[in-house]
């Protein structure tokens, strides 16, 4: 009994490092294909001035979080100009699903396209007013 152990143990030894190798080479060639594919969506050509702009914008949006919330939630129909050029940057030039995918509803990535375009093409930096509510009948 004792040499069956020591038969099946130098055989398990070996079936495990095998495997092991495979699982290593598998996981390098499957890295490097994503690496491929990440920068060209992420738009990382090496020397892009566009790329630069992206990620510039990119952290330029992350600094002005609290004039998005407020934008959003108080209703303060303003937000800074390097906001909304940061905004209008990612929307045409980068990545157009980028504020959806920051937890932004379609509808917000729209109010703040829409505002955004509106201030960057020298139009009234304050959205029109609300439609006044619907009369009751008597």
């Amino acid at each position: 009994m004792a040499d069956s152990t020591f038969k099946l143990l130098p055989i398990a030894l070996l079936l495990c490092l095998s495997a092991s190798a495979t699982g290593t080479t598998a996981r390098m060639l499957q890295d490097s294909r994503l690496s491929t594919s990440l920068s060209a969506r992420l738009k990382l050509d090496e020397g892009s001035s566009s790329s630069n702009s992206c990620w510039e914008s990119l952290f330029q949006l992350q600094s002005c979080t609290a004039e998005v919330v407020l934008f959003f939630l108080n209703g303060e129909a303003y937000l800074g100009p390097g906001c909304c050029r940061a905004i209008w940057i990612i929307q045409h030039d980068c990545w157009p699903q980028m504020l959806a995918s920051l937890g932004y509803t379609p509808e917000e990535a729209d109010i703040l396209r829409g505002y955004c375009d509106a201030t960057e093409a020298g139009g009234s930096a304050r959205p029109p007013p609300p439609p006044p509510p619907p009369r009751r009948p008597n």
